[in-house]
């Protein structure tokens, strides 16, 4: 029966350390240094005996409580009335005495007692020692622990260094705990129990339902006074909870609860960073929706633009194409000849060079009215844009703290590029020149104002109607050229058809070119702002790539250990 427990045990064992392997390499992926070295030691402890672990403040008897219980007619522990536990000190079985110094702080006494062939007992300083490195260690030893022994003093066992290290054994660890109260024959009965209820209470209003408390007295046990010493009711818990063939399975149990407190702290650590990782995916979404959103304003606000300038061209070119048609009308032209003999300002040609200089300052005085109160509305909104995204950047959430328990250097990666985002785009902001468009501007670089040390955003304005003053001036330039060419050497009745005709023309072609290129370019410029302004969340989208790979293999990993540390935890509790 032995041998098929042994083989089951040992089946166990091995997969468990498999699971607590990979939960290890889990906790390196994190780079989180104080859960790697609790697996690690947890692993290495799987083929250890059950530990015990002993804790509570200096001066309590911890030491004679251990060498009571070891039953040692001699001083395994060493007792004084100072403190004189100044290191760990980790009990085992072992054929021979020995004693080996593992670090400064920690050593191993080897002892022939039977009851350490099941169990280990660690014995380490008081929890309010004065020095850190002993708490430290202590601290190390309780998550690769099976059992703690809380030891309190009986006269007074309500100390809050004491209490204190109970909640980071207890609610961090939830570890298994027994209350023992030493040196009960210091205290008159009634008062005993007074502090036993006090105990009692204290536990359960910090969250343990059935708390076992024991009162114990080392000096009347180490006296054979076993009646009085409190160490039987003791010994029969660990009798009848531990030893007698449960401790290696119970270890195994205790060793799977450990596992599954630490990847619950990476699982909670993972979806915080999940959850940063969709909050920035949807803030990064709402950044490409704004300047789509605001993109569709802008190219609606350059359509009514071009609309008004469309209305206000044909106005104006129907007008100078009814003069043009009723002065060149065979008697207006005939009349013109005649009287320009007595008035050179009746000479026809000098009227069509009038009508042409009055055409140009007609259309470029309307236009260009039109075109400043349309461009206000389009800077506007182009400035809106880039204010929206400013202060969403600005607002961004953020889940993943600086502070956070696991994730903190990725709180603080995440952190950079966000200011490296405020930063660089502020700076983008205050620019002009990320606000003109070389390649759009073409030949026109010159007709936009030295905006070097200009504000910005706020230049908007002033860049677009200089730009398109140079192309509503390249737009009717172009067709007062032609109309000029086509009035020259007008005579009577003579190419009246041909310069009414190729006049609609220019102006057709005029209106078709003002049209295109203003909405042409101003769309294209709208575009490019936009691409710009996107251009600057270059670091944030490969942070949140790489989040997205991180996060899955993450998700994968500890999902997969958790599942395996469930099924083991099944079996062996059935």
């Amino acid at each position: 029966m032995d041998h098929i427990i042994n083989k089951d045990l040992q089946v166990y064992r091995t997969q468990i350390d498999q699971i607590v392997k990979e939960l290890h390499d889990l906790t390196i992926d994190i780079h989180h240094s104080e859960l790697e070295k609790v697996v690690s030691d947890l692993r290495n402890r799987i083929n250890e005996p059950f530990m015990f672990v002993i804790v509570g403040e200096v001066k309590v008897g911890k030491s004679s409580f251990v060498n009571a219980l070891l039953s040692a007619d001699k001083e395994i522990c060493k007792v004084s009335p100072a403190p004189m536990t100044d290191t760990i000190q980790q009990i085992i079985y072992g054929e021979n005495e020995e004693i080996i110094e593992v670090n400064p702080f920690l050593k191993k006494i080897m002892q022939p007692v039977e009851i350490l062939k099941e169990i280990a007992i660690v014995d380490t300083p008081g929890t309010n020692t004065i020095v850190d490195q002993h708490q430290e260690i202590t601290e190390r030893f309780i998550p690769a622990s099976d059992l703690i022994v809380f030891v309190f003093e009986s006269k007074n066992p309500y100390r809050q260094s004491a209490w204190e290290f109970f909640d980071y054994i207890h609610e961090d660890w939830r570890k298994k705990i027994i209350f023992v109260l030493q040196q009960k024959d210091l205290m008159p009965l009634e008062d005993l129990n007074v502090n036993i209820k006090g105990v009692k209470d204290y536990a359960i209003k910090k969250g343990i339902t059935e708390p076992n408390i024991f009162a114990v007295s080392a000096k009347l046990e180490l006296e054979h006074n076993y009646e009085e010493s409190g160490y039987l009711p003791l010994r029969g818990f660990i009798k009848d909870n531990i030893t007698g063939g449960k401790a290696p399975f119970l270890k195994l149990q205790n060793n799977i609860a450990t596992s599954k407190n630490v990847n619950e702290r990476i699982t909670k650590g993972v979806n915080d960073r999940q959850s940063q990782w969709e909050a920035d995916v949807t803030f990064r979404k709402d950044i490409i929706d704004t300047l789509d959103e605001q993109a569709v304003k802008s190219n609606v606000q350059v359509d009514n633009l071009v609309e008004n300038l469309l209305s206000s061209y044909d106005r104006i070119t129907f007008k100078k194409q009814t003069e043009l048609s009723e002065g060149l009308s065979f008697f207006t032209l005939l009349k013109r000849k005649f009287t320009s003999f007595f008035s050179r300002k009746d000479d026809p040609q000098k009227w069509l060079d009038e009508l042409a200089t009055n055409f140009d300052q007609e259309l470029n005085t309307e236009l260009k009215s039109k075109l400043n109160d349309g461009v206000v509305d389009i800077a506007e909104s182009i400035q809106t844009m880039g204010k929206m995204i400013d202060l969403k950047i600005q607002n961004s959430q953020t889940i993943l703290k600086n502070n956070h328990d696991i994730f903190s250097d990725i709180a603080e990666r995440r952190s950079n590029v966000l200011i490296d985002l405020q930063r660089t785009f502020s700076d983008f902001m205050s620019k002009s020149e990320n606000f003109t468009d070389r390649e759009l501007f073409g030949g026109n670089e010159n007709l936009v104002p030295n905006l070097t040390t200009g504000s910005g955003i706020a230049a908007v304005g002033i860049i677009l109607s200089t730009f398109l003053s140079g192309t509503l001036a390249d737009v009717t330039g172009g067709i007062l050229t032609t109309v000029g060419l086509l009035f020259a050497g007008v005579s009577v009745g003579k190419k009246r058809r041909q310069v009414l005709g190729s006049f609609k023309e220019e102006i057709a072609k005029g209106r078709l070119r003002l049209e295109n290129e203003v909405t042409e370019k101003l769309k294209t410029y709208i575009t490019n702002i936009k691409q710009k302004i996107d251009a600057n969340f270059h670091d944030f989208d490969d942070l949140i790539a790489n989040e997205e790979k991180q996060v899955e293999q993450l998700q994968e990993k500890r999902k997969s250990i958790e599942d395996r540390l469930d099924k083991m935890e099944a079996e062996l509790t059935t």
